[in-house]
């Protein structure tokens, strides 16, 4: 597929959404977007002039390294860096903007009263994106500040819904919803299933495919199917059955309760890095 550019080079109007930060997430957006077919106007702002190469190579998009020129441009900004970098930036932008604008932040922990506190006259939004928007699959959970107008919140979700799914939660559950979504539980799920399945007796290659078969196809089977969860796990406890004994056993061995734990930690360390990066300001 041809790699048709994103944006009008030629344009100099206000009306570019705008990536502060060009690390992993803005890259898995930008992905996400060309394979949609995206064509609105889109800029980069990095002040790493090789992630800024290799965007606009890739991406084949206008990259400004300058923070100035980048927010002349912007119409929406895309706050993407990370959490202990935002109260920076914004202190950068807050000296160069002079205008309102629509400000989507992706810094997880980072809550919008902090934010608004920095830039009291942007209209906040903060967003959680799943990498996996890369392959326009992704999942994208939105949190919108007081002000923030219908028009703003169409528009939000209108450029997310072009790399998945999008839904609207208040911003006191995004924290369990960051640790939740993360695609990191399939991995290491997938990881430790395929390694267990060694241990039992299978071969590397034949233990990843059926711990794969068993994660991504199972789900992907109740999804698509529209099977409820709660009758596809009885079927699948037939009494004296090989799945009956292994869910029973995982369950004994307090599977729930260890990932209970660790999305107790996951949130915990969020609001750690949300008063780290209040300090680091």
């Amino acid at each position: 597929m041809a790699e048709a550019p994103l944006t009008d080079k030629q344009s100099q109007r206000s009306n570019a959404t705008v990536f502060l930060g060009g690390g992993r997430i803005t890259t898995a957006l930008l992905a996400g977007l060309l394979l949609a077919g995206y064509r609105g106007q889109i800029a980069v702002h990095d002040r790493n002039p090789e992630k800024l190469r290799a965007i606009k190579r890739h991406f084949r998009i206008e990259t400004e390294r300058e923070l100035t020129n980048a927010l002349l441009r912007a119409e929406m900004l895309i706050v993407a860096v990370r959490p202990d970098s935002v109260a920076k930036l914004l202190d950068e932008v807050a000296h160069t903007l002079h205008r309102p604008v629509l400000a989507v932040s992706l810094a997880a922990g980072v809550p919008l009263r902090r934010l608004r506190a920095q830039l009291s006259s942007v209209r906040w939004v903060r967003a959680m994106p799943s990498p996996v928007c890369r392959v326009g699959r992704g999942l994208t959970a939105l949190s919108f500040d007081r002000g923030v107008t219908r028009a703003d919140r169409k528009r939000v979700r209108a450029f997310f819904q072009n790399v998945g799914a999008v839904l609207e939660i208040p911003e006191s559950k995004l924290d369990a919803y960051t640790v939740t979504f993360s695609p990191s539980h399939g991995y290491h799920a997938l990881a430790t299933l395929a390694k267990t399945g060694k241990a039992a007796g299978l071969d590397r290659k034949t233990a990843l495919t059926a711990a794969c078969h068993a994660l991504a196809d199972g789900i992907l089977y109740w999804r698509e199917s529209g099977e409820d969860l709660d009758q596809l796990l009885q079927e699948a406890n037939t009494p004296g059955g090989t799945a009956a004994a292994t869910m029973e056993a995982m369950d004994k061995a307090g599977y729930e309760k260890i990932l209970l734990q660790g999305l107790r930690a996951g949130v915990e360390q969020a609001r750690r890095n949300a008063i780290l990066s209040a300090k680091r300001r």
